[in-house]
């Protein structure tokens, strides 16, 4: 019998196919593969309950909760819907996946609801709000499953100050709840965030500027302090880091980055060499500083006590950290911090 030549002619197009249809095989399980491991990685994220998540360095801790995958929970009172800019903040966070759970820390009902909900818990919340975190200890005592609390800190190391009233007073009352935190035995880690950039670096510390002076500055106490500058959002970026890392349970989280610890006299160097010119320097003896505080009413005095303890006393670099904490930086070294240098460019 002669050979089919229809059949023939057909073996060699198999030949080409085959080795097409297992690379698309291939590449087929790969993207399963990875499809299954970003799943994974999802689902071993901690579920995040933030409280305080539309203020001013709450807002950030959510933006980084939700932007690094974690199920994000907002507890909010219903009346923030009242507030303009609150609302837009809402709806741009339920947009990008932020669950509101409506609640407030004097509503024990509301917060055990919103603590069931999540693994871990992280405050935010600001003045007459810092005392009422013992009803958000009282109600993850009372749920008992939240792996880690992180409580509203996010400054100096309160157990490490040198500060006078009234920031004694506020430092203390951050002591208090750390304390209350460990006597209950909940699994925690304190954020040492040291100074929000956008609250000083815009004016270097000069009253009523919104942009670095270009003449003069005006100096408390003798400028060597050193002292840690971090943009907001990193704050935000290493918090959110922190919440599921072993090394960081039952620590304090320092973020004593190294290209952002300045003193204010380096700091001014700083800005005078990218302006090119020389400013004027006002320096304020200790004890003028002291008796201006003394002498000022509120909130100015509690503002310029925060500020002694700070640029004077050199309280968030006056010490060595110890087996009780970590730093940041050298954690999480794939964080790429803006740094004082990159910050004050803008204003140039």
């Amino acid at each position: 019998m002669r050979p089919d030549r229809t059949h023939r002619a057909r073996i060699p197009d198999l030949h080409i196919f085959i080795p097409i249809l297992i690379s698309l095989l291939a590449v087929y399980l790969i993207f399963q593969w990875r499809a299954n491991l970003t799943g994974l990685d999802m689902a071993n994220s901690s579920r995040i309950l933030i409280i305080g998540g539309t203020g001013y360095i709450g807002r950030h801790i959510s933006k980084a909760s939700l932007a690094l995958g974690h199920p994000t929970f907002l507890l909010v009172r219903e009346s923030s819907a009242s507030n303009p800019e609150k609302a837009k903040l809402l709806e741009s966070f339920k947009a990008s996946g932020a669950i509101i759970v409506h609640g407030s820390l004097e509503d024990h009902a509301s917060l055990v609801e919103a603590i069931k909900k999540v693994d871990v818990v992280i405050s935010a919340v600001k003045g007459p709000q810092l005392t009422d975190q013992q009803n958000i200890i009282k109600a993850i005592k009372e749920v008992g499953t939240i792996k880690r609390f992180l409580p509203s800190e996010f400054g100096n190391d309160v157990d490490r100050t040198h500060a006078v009233e009234p920031a004694k007073t506020m430092f203390a009352t951050k002591a208090k709840i750390r304390r209350a935190i460990e006597a209950e035995g909940i699994p925690y880690t304190f954020v040492s965030s040291n100074c929000f950039a956008g609250l000083f670096l815009p004016s270097l510390g000069q009253p009523g500027l919104t942009a670095p002076p270009r003449d003069k500055v005006v100096i408390s106490g003798d400028g060597n302090a050193k002292v840690v500058f971090v943009k907001e959002e990193d704050i935000g970026t290493f918090t959110i880091k922190a919440v599921d890392d072993p090394k960081t349970l039952n620590k304090i989280l320092y973020l004593r980055l190294p290209a952002n610890t300045y003193s204010i006299n380096d700091l001014v160097a700083l800005w005078e060499k990218k302006i090119g010119k020389s400013l004027e320097k006002t320096y304020i003896p200790e004890e003028d500083v002291l008796k201006k505080i003394a002498e000022s009413p509120f909130p100015l005095n509690a503002i310029m006590s925060t500020g002694h303890s700070i640029f004077v006393k050199g309280d968030q670099t006056n010490f060595e950290i110890g087996p009780d904490g970590v730093e940041a930086s050298q954690l999480y070294p794939e964080v790429k911090y803006t740094t004082v240098d990159e910050y004050l460019s803008q204003y140039v």
